[in-house]
């Protein structure tokens, strides 16, 4: 099989799924932004060939370039695991005839009033929700909704742009900071009180073959607002368990309406005194290195898994949810650069055969705004069989370490 692949170099991970398709048999051409000279040797290795262009968002460019390597000869698969990046290359893919997820799929995965639309047709419980692009649609949304509301770029993706408004004071100001009075469209929530987690895949022909439940340790809003806190995401190995049925259903009923065939999937989902509900989809894999955790947590590869769900259209192997795995993120005490560390080593001691892997910025290196994402700073993740166990471990992680900034 001959598969394209979207922008190799980068974020660095990309790579790993260029590695996992050429490790399962896949011939692959990458198409990316960097001069060919810019890639390493390894990722060079793992390439059949490669085509630059300005930007892989630019339509046009992207669908000239899959012309010439289908000029040249057969393509099987256009992919793309970024999302920016998902729904110009479906474009592409189908008006260059190449199999795959279609235009409509990745758009209801990417414009979140659109998706929340279809979805409700199809049953699944979602906050109320309206696509707005005027003062008075957010006031009359507000309104019939009552405070507090949440506001989100319509295609962004995390917690990037978004705002909580409480009361008709925050309202007006939001109406100015999202462009609301410049004709912006923007999309309006219903608030859900609850706890927030997220639901992965890895889905062939629409059936999931691969799935894992996680958890945010506070929600995403707050962990990005609050520089005190040092989030969590912790992934379960209790997957099977009775309480996670309703999840899992409602991430396959979510694959169906939105008819998501081979792909991976990221879907977020809360849970509190309305009940579950959806909250929104990604049809890639989730951000911040959680495919590593997954993989930690099981003894296995996930990224050769999902080149196996493309090339040869079944799993390889099945996860052994030995596990449960998560990560810490470690704020800065200010913004400035980092100026030491304080608890490492006791960590190391406590902790040492648990630990994964760390990243601690040297002193001197710029810090980056909480806002930024949990793995901006300094972050250590973690594995242990005994998932309350690791709550604990991460916990006292947070108490301990200390990053010291001037």
């Amino acid at each position: 099989m001959h598969v394209l692949f979207v922008e190799p170099k980068f974020p660095f991970n990309q790579r790993q799924f260029v590695r996992a398709l050429h490790a399962v048999g896949a011939r692959v051409t990458g198409i990316g932004e960097a001069p060919i000279e810019a890639l390493d040797g390894e990722l060079k290795s793992w390439l059949r060939g490669y085509e630059q262009v300005r930007t892989v968002v630019d339509e046009g460019a992207l669908f000239e370039a899959v012309r010439r390597v289908q000029h040249r000869e057969w393509v099987d698969r256009l992919e793309a695991t970024v999302e920016a990046h998902i729904l110009p290359a479906a474009k592409v893919r189908e008006a260059a005839a190449i199999p795959g997820t279609s235009v409509r799929t990745a758009f209801l995965c990417r414009d979140k009033p659109a998706m929340k639309d279809a979805l409700r047709e199809a049953g699944v419980p979602c906050a109320q929700s309206r696509a707005v692009a005027s003062g008075q649609e957010l006031r009359m949304f507000a309104a019939e909704v009552g405070f507090p509301i949440i506001l989100k770029p319509r295609a962004a993706a995390g917690a990037a742009g978004t705002q909580r408004v409480d009361n008709d004071r925050e309202l007006e100001s939001a109406i100015v900071a999202q462009g609301l009075d410049q004709g912006l469209s923007v999309a309006a929530e219903e608030f859900i009180e609850g706890h927030e987690g997220f639901y992965d895949t890895v889905a062939i022909g629409g059936r999931v073959v691969h799935e894992f439940v996680s958890h945010y340790y506070p929600n995403v809003l707050e962990a990005m607002r609050t520089r005190w806190i040092s989030p969590q995401i912790v992934t379960t190995n209790r997957v099977d368990a009775p309480g996670y049925s309703e999840v899992r259903h409602l991430g396959q009923r979510v694959i169906q309406a939105l008819d998501i065939g081979t792909s991976a999937t990221h879907m977020e989902w809360f849970f509190g005194p309305k009940g579950l509900k959806f909250s929104e989809i990604g049809c890639r894999p989730p951000g911040v290195g959680v495919w590593d955790l997954y993989a930690a947590a099981n003894d296995f590869d996930l990224y050769r898994e999902w080149a196996m769900a493309i090339v040869h259209g079944h799993p390889g192997q099945a996860p052994s949810r030995r596990y449960s795995a998560g990560m810490i993120n470690l704020r800065p005490s200010r913004d400035g650069r980092v100026a030491g560390y304080e608890g490492i080593d006791q960590i190391e001691r406590m902790f040492g055969e648990w630990i994964i892997d760390s990243h601690l910025p040297p002193p001197g290196s710029p810090t980056a705004g909480v806002e930024g994402g949990y793995m901006v700073n300094a972050w250590i993740r973690m594995k242990h069989p005994d998932y309350d166990q690791l709550r604990r471990m991460l916990d006292t992680v947070g108490r301990t370490v200390k990053v010291l900034a001037a």
